[in-house]
């Protein structure tokens, strides 16, 4: 069983950046799309970002310009710099990563990393 194990929130101020980083327990070169997802409090858990093994990316509206996604199979790590962070950038942000099993998709998710930024 592959796990996810997110690290590097914390409180920041705002205009301030982090980097976040999920290792794999195993090889993420296994998963086609790696993504990084957020849920604030009383909100859904929504999409930020996202990489496939062609390194293509995909990004919410709300964080273009700002947030990088990155992976790097060597290290089975992915990446997600975030820089001019908001106060609506709080929230817990989790990891996930995607791949093929006996024909189906199946998705693994990290335990989440707290994010606060302040005004």
């Amino acid at each position: 069983q592959v796990q996810l194990v997110e690290s590097g929130g914390g409180l920041v101020q705002a205009g301030g950046s982090l980097r976040l980083a999920c290792a794999a327990s195993g090889s993420i070169s296994s998963f086609t799309t790696m993504g990084w997802y957020r849920q604030a409090p009383g909100k859904q858990r929504e999409l930020v970002a996202s990489i496939t093994t062609g390194a293509l990316t995909n990004y919410a509206d709300s964080v273009k310009g700002r947030f990088s996604i990155s992976r790097d199979n060597a290290k089975n790590t992915v990446y997600l710099q975030m820089n001019n962070l908001k106060p609506e950038d709080t929230a817990v942000y989790y990891c996930k990563g995607q791949r093929w099993r006996l024909g189906r998709l199946i998705d693994y998710w990290g335990q989440g990393t707290q994010v606060t930024v302040s005004s």
